[in-house]
């Protein structure tokens, strides 16, 4: 019976750590700042970086390359490329690339002769990789992104940093919904180490940033109907099915644990049993043994029976007869 609680205990862990897979399944894509949502959109920035550079066929400096070659589970993502002199960039900076206008100034580290700028526009998937609690996107996600332009077949580059040193980044995004009345839209960037920061929109569609990264413009969601459900993805269920989902999963894991702990009492009882049944058994055998040990000689006594000794006593001797 000792076994009994640490077997229990074991059963109980075992139990324990088989659930936390689905745990981590249910919260990898619920917050930006996840280890497991923000290593998805490196893997997304690492695979764009590809198919940027492969746009990027005897480039001319200055001139920005479209690529038109995404796979098909990428629909409705934008990506381009822009070659360009360190130098050149922090003389004279680049006024229009795409919606982004980057200044004077900028310095890239570390130091570069050559740098690409990659352009991003998640469009319909921005909610996909830049999940953001509590608020809905009025402008799809857009990403600059400074990458070393020596090597145009390297693949899986690290970002430079860049810093805009004599003015900002600025953001002036094509497309931005309308904000519902009384709501006030903010700007939010989203750093490479899965950092976010608000700040206030100008002219009403126009953000700016110190660093690169990504960029969109929000409002609350309380403010705003739910948004539409990502591509490839079926209709968001609503709190009661997640929460009957819930409560299948916790009464799922007590059946297991309680199953588990009458296996290990039935178990205990027929070890218990077992040894009973194995203490009989020899007792019984001891019992037999006896019985069936070596019988007594008997003798006749007038008309009864009775059992005589197989051994002879000593005879006894007397004395004088030893005498000299």
């Amino acid at each position: 019976m000792k076994l009994l609680p640490s077997l229990i205990m074991m059963l109980v862990l075992v139990l324990y750590f088989e659930s936390l897979p689905s745990v981590r399944a249910q919260s990898s894509t619920i917050y930006p700042g996840s280890s497991s949502t923000r290593e998805e959109a490196k893997a997304l920035d690492a695979l764009l970086q590809q198919y940027a550079y492969r746009a990027l066929v005897n480039p001319k400096t200055g001139t920005i390359y479209n690529a038109t070659h995404l796979p098909s589970n990428l629909t409705g993502i934008e990506v381009a490329a822009l070659r360009l002199r360190s130098g050149s960039l922090r003389r004279k900076g680049f006024h229009a690339y795409n919606e982004f206008e980057i200044p004077k100034g900028l310095i890239a580290s570390p130091y570069v002769e050559r740098l690409v700028l990659v352009y991003q526009n998640l469009g319909n998937w921005s909610t996909r990789y830049y999940s953001l609690p509590n608020y809905t996107y009025l402008a799809p996600v857009l990403g600059l992104l400074a990458y070393d332009g020596s090597n145009l077949s390297a693949t899986n580059l690290s970002e430079l940093e860049i810093d805009a040193s004599q003015g900002p980044i600025l953001v002036k995004f094509r497309e931005v919904k309308s904000a519902p009345h009384g709501a006030v839209a903010k700007c939010v960037w989203f750093g490479l180490q899965g950092s976010s920061n608000f700040s206030n929109v100008t002219g009403g569609n126009t953000c700016s940033s110190s660093q690169q990264g990504h960029f969109s413009i929000v409002v609350p969601s309380s403010a705003t109907p739910a948004p539409s459900p990502a591509p490839n993805e079926g209709p968001a269920p609503s709190a009661q099915g997640e929460g009957e989902k819930d409560n299948k999963k916790v009464w799922i894991i007590v059946g297991s644990v309680v199953g588990g702990l009458a296996l290990l009492v039935l178990l205990s009882l027929l070890v218990l049993w077992m040894n009973k049944y194995k203490k009989k058994k020899k007792m019984q055998q001891m019992e037999r043994a006896a019985e069936v040990g070596e019988a007594l000689q008997m003798a006749s006594i007038g008309d009864t029976k009775a059992p005589a000794a197989t051994v002879t006593r000593t005879q006894p001797t007397l004395e004088h007869e030893y005498a000299p």
